[in-house]
């Protein structure tokens, strides 16, 4: 009997921690970030550099001075949402907008709700969504994908592939006329990320990578990223073959827009998403029903930010719906 210990559970630790998965998600982000460099030049390094720096400030300050605790700046929270603002915005973005983003992201998204764990929705779409309504003409000013020596300042613009369809369809052109057109970048450049917009949503294959590393590592699973994928492309692929003029095709969908930095890097925030495999799959489920109806019937080009921001609101009913049976 002397040899019998009894200890309170958990008796076995995965060796999980909040600090190990964030910084996963950011080894993660890794290839999208060295392709914006690359693409984009100094631009990116600056407007990253400037929203990491600003978040991490914020949170130490708010922390430390308003809620009078202990600042925990180096949990690698702040730092995701600094990068992951960082990639929802133009290359060229002034640094003092990046600021006010930064200061609404955590200010407002994050430590208002009492901090990590806490908020309702994801810190960095906060911030992207109230830059897009307060400073429209910055935050839909794109910079031309002109390699690494592209300049900051004066760096040349152009519409991404969503805006310039979103235009050719309002105008009464059709849908393949546009896909035909000279000025289509094709899908080739848009897997690769030669193309005009954000810094995060130019490079599909690099957030594939990324997708594929927090799988293995099991930082995420599955079911979100998988099912906004499958929605959109059989939601989209629906209304494409309902009306081929008027409704681009599903593959157009998945590598346009924010869609892949979204559905990889903000829909599977652990905070703001459900916890049950059930829920996660209604969840995505919403969000890509939602982009495809936004980006084809709303006013704005693009809808993967909305989607996320709508759906975060639901997840207390989609946990609430999916609890499992306690034991009996």
């Amino acid at each position: 009997m002397d040899k019998l210990l009894i200890s309170p559970s958990p008796h076995i630790h995965s060796g999980d921690s909040i600090e190990r998965n964030m910084y996963g998600v950011l080894i993660a982000l890794i290839p999208a970030f060295i392709c914006s460099v690359l693409f984009f030049g100094i631009g990116a390094i600056i407007v990253t550099l400037t929203s990491v720096v600003a978040c991490l400030f914020f949170e130490y300050v708010i922390q430390k001075f308003i809620l009078k605790r202990q600042p925990t700046i180096w949990d690698g929270s702040a730092l995701i949402t600094g990068v992951l603002l960082a990639f929802n915005v133009p290359s060229n973005l002034p640094v003092w907008i990046i600021i006010i983003g930064a200061l609404v992201a955590i200010g407002i998204g994050k430590m208002s709700f009492g901090g990590l764990g806490c908020n309702i929705f994801n810190p960095a779409l906060v911030g992207r969504v109230f830059l897009l309504i307060s400073f429209p003409v910055q935050m839909t000013t794109w910079p031309l994908a002109e390699g690494f020596h592209s300049s900051y300042v004066d760096a040349a613009t152009g519409a991404t592939p969503l805006s310039l369809l979103k235009a050719a369809v309002k105008s009464g052109e059709s849908v393949n006329t546009y896909l035909m057109d000279e000025g289509f970048v094709g899908y080739g450049n848009m897997l690769l990320g030669n193309m005009g917009g954000s810094l995060g949503e130019v490079a599909a294959f690099a957030l594939l990578i990324g997708f594929a590393y927090m799988l293995i590592r099991k930082i995420i699973t599955w079911h979100i990223p998988v099912t906004i994928f499958l929605t959109v492309f059989i939601f989209g692929g629906i209304l494409n073959v309902c009306d081929p003029e008027q409704f681009v095709n599903p593959l157009f969908h998945l590598l346009s827009g924010g869609l892949m930095l979204g559905a990889i890097f903000m829909a599977t925030d652990y905070v703001t998403s459900p916890m049950s495999h059930k829920g996660m799959i209604i969840y995505g489920v919403g969000i890509g029903i939602l982009t495809v109806l936004i980006r084809q019937f709303g006013a704005y080009p693009e809808g993967m930010s909305f989607a996320i921001l709508i759906m975060n609101a639901f997840t207390p009913l989609i946990n609430r719906y999916c609890k499992p049976k306690r034991f009996a």
